[in-house]
């Protein structure tokens, strides 16, 4: 069964914090269901689905049904696969929909780790005893699949950082991003290095808040008055480590982003906005060559001398400054479907908006490039498309 056409993005809401160390993360869930209910001109009462990801324990969708009095829910999801979760979301909502368990769905995510830093307990898992215990970091693992696309693609740290530079010159019209001014490749090759080849400014921000949007029936969408973007294709997928025989140079989306494509009925070519996942830049590169934008490894020249730039650029991409400036709550799968809901309504800065816009993609990326990792890609259009 296809979702394409099924479901609709009627509401969505960004939180504009990015410091809030007086509120729980279950206050933000709050703060994020009364910003998207508004928006779309719902209520509390209407919403009978619910996929949430931030905040501790399993049990977390239920915990946060009754924190937030949602009493006629049909479904709950708390999919849990780091960045990517809340692009899982949208795919599994919209099908939800489709197979009439639920007609009014909420999709919301909320954290805090600038607020919450330091070291954080383990979650037991398979590979921990492996890992874990030889010092292995986020940071390691990205800047190891780094290394590996320079040495078999001849990629190189100025063309990492046209990502940063990118996202920094879009950031600079986004009131809320946390880093707004526009930065240049020298700037960002002579920040300090963490962990060869990444430099501090090829890294994204750490901030706290969140976002939420409301996904609904056609039925629901045709008595809101308020622009409606449409879901045409969601795929998604991971990647693990092959047992040790890993290629760090390729990423989930290889298989993630022909599923949405061919959904959607469209290809990469078609796609005039989109929303990656910027964790790092190297994870920008990479995806952009397995989403199909440009072959395997030539994401590099790709994204050279502004490829990535709203005006003027091949592919314009992360217009609220990404990750890498604007809002990382930990997970940033939510801030790039926010990103792209806005794009489509035609609601982004004037200085960012993408004329003539019919289809925007947005992509997740969680867990790491080094290890394993879980690929979401969502393709949106026009209510009319």
């Amino acid at each position: 069964m296809s979702i394409r056409g099924k479901a609709y993005v009627v509401g969505a809401f960004e939180h504009p914090d990015r410091v809030i160390p007086d509120r729980s993360v279950a206050q933000i869930h709050a703060e994020n269901t009364a910003g998207v209910l508004k928006d779309a001109g719902l209520k509390l009462s209407d919403i009978d689905g619910l996929f949430i990801v931030g905040g501790a324990g399993g049990m977390l969708p239920v915990a946060m049904a009754d924190y937030l009095g949602l009493t006629n829910l049909r479904i709950l999801d708390g999919t849990a696969v780091g960045g990517s979760s809340p692009v899982y979301h949208i795919g599994h909502a919209a099908a939800a929909i489709a197979e009439g368990k639920c007609s009014i769905a909420l999709v919301s995510l909320a954290n805090r780790p600038r607020s919450e830093a330091g070291p954080r307990q383990a979650i037991p898992s398979p590979e921990s005893s492996f890992e874990v215990v030889y010092g292995t970091s986020t940071l390691g693992m990205y800047a190891l699949a780094a290394q590996r696309h320079m040495y078999e693609f001849g990629t190189t740290s100025e063309q990492l950082a046209w990502v940063k530079v990118a996202a920094s010159e879009h950031a600079q019209y986004n009131p809320h991003a946390l880093l707004p001014k526009p930065v240049s490749v020298e700037e960002v090759v002579n920040s300090p290095m963490l962990s060869d080849p990444l430099h501090r400014l090829d890294s994204c921000v750490v901030t706290d808040g969140g976002g939420a949007v409301i996904i609904a029936s056609p039925e629901v969408a045709r008595q809101i008055q308020r622009p409606k973007v449409k879901i045409l294709g969601h795929g998604e997928a991971p990647k693990h480590t092959n047992n040790g025989k890993i290629d760090l140079t390729y990423t989930g989306a290889r298989w993630s982003g022909p599923r949405a494509f061919e959904e959607a009925g469209c290809k990469p070519s078609d796609i005039d906005y989109a929303s990656i996942y910027d964790s790092f830049t190297i994870t920008v590169v990479e995806t952009i060559e397995d989403l199909g934008f440009c072959e395997k490894g030539k994401g590099g020249q790709f994204v050279d001398d502004g490829g990535l730039r709203a005006r003027g650029g091949k592919l314009p991409v992360n217009t609220d400054g990404g990750g890498l400036c604007n809002n990382h709550p930990g997970m940033g799968g939510m801030m790039k479907i926010l990103e792209g809901v806005r794009q489509v309504r035609g609601e982004a800065h004037p200085e960012v908006q993408v004329k003539d816009l019919e289809l925007a993609l947005v992509h997740g990326t969680g867990g790491s490039l080094g290890t394993r990792m879980a690929s979401a890609t969502l393709i949106l259009g026009v209510e009319d498309a």
